[in-house]
Formats: structure tokens, C-alpha cells, sequence
């Protein structure tokens, strides 16, 4: 296959909001996201809306079908979004930050036992949100010595 496109291959999530309008107001509030496009729907909700954290982009539109949620099986749904920050304090702050808007905490800030720093909460929603000083993606070899004390 011939790559005929200069634009870079990039992965955006979307997510379902049963209070869209809601949600959008939370990840501003939360994590700090802003709202780059904005599309209403005609029962008052979200058509398609985007969201935009540094280089990180999410879509978001109203939930009218009621979509399953994963349910937790201990701490956490085991499925969520993770946002690469620089250092320990950005996910420090995100954490503080988005729990004082209403997050439900489910990590706190910790070194995980292959030395990212991280936490995760869950939104008004149930979406789980990770963010960490880990860069899912790059190379790493990984020798154990980064392990949590």
C-alpha cells in the first residue's frame, strides 16, 4: 500500500454522555480540556462535540440509547482513557484537580511497579481517566531496577 497522505496516523477517542452537555462543563472543569466544536442536537443535547488537551482530542455526543457501561471488579472497569503528562506533579495536580470537580478517585498518585507515576479517577459518568508520566507507545526496556520501591 502506497502512504499518499503527509498528515501523521493519530488516535482519538469518542464517548457517550447521557447529560453531554454536563459532561462537556466536567472535562473543562476537571481535566482542563477545552471545547473546540460544539454541535447541539435537537432534544437539547450533544450532537458531536470535541475536545481538545494539549495534543490529545476526545468526541463527545449524547448518549440516547442508554449504552452498557463496564461495571468495576475490584477498583477499577479495566477499560478507560490514559493522557500522557511530563512529570509526577502534572498527574499529582490532574489528580487534585479533578477530584475537587467531582471525580471518584480509584488510584491515587503512585509509582507503579514499572516506574510510571500515575493515578486514575472515575467521571461523573463512570469513564475511567489515567493519567501518568508513562508514554504509551514509545520503546522501553524495561530491567526491573525502575520498579517501585
Amino acid at each position: 500500500m502506497t502512504e499518499t497522505s503527509t498528515r501523521p496516523v493519530v488516535l482519538h477517542s469518542y464517548l457517550a454522555y447521557r447529560d453531554a452537555p454536563a459532561a462537556l462543563r466536567f472535562l473543562e472543569e476537571a481535566f482542563g480540556f477545552t471545547t473546540t466544536m460544539q454541535v447541539p442536537d435537537e432534544q437539547g443535547g450533544i450532537a458531536h462535540a470535541e475536545l481538545r488537551l494539549g495534543d490529545v482530542a476526545v468526541v463527545v455526543f449524547s448518549d440516547y440509547d442508554q449504552y452498557d457501561r463496564p461495571q468495576p471488579k475490584g477498583a477499577t472497569v479495566g477499560f478507560g482513557l490514559y493522557i500522557s503528562v511530563e512529570q509526577a506533579t502534572g498527574v499529582d495536580a490532574f489528580f487534585a484537580r479533578a477530584v475537587s470537580a467531582g471525580a471518584s478517585p480509584v488510584w491515587e498518585p503512585a509509582m507503579s511497579e514499572w516506574g510510571n507515576h500515575r493515578c486514575r479517577v472515575r467521571d461523573l459518568e463512570g469513564y475511567e481517566w489515567t493519567f501518568g508520566t508513562h508514554r504509551p507507545g514509545e520503546e522501553v526496556i524495561w530491567s526491573g531496577e525502575d520498579a517501585a520501591p
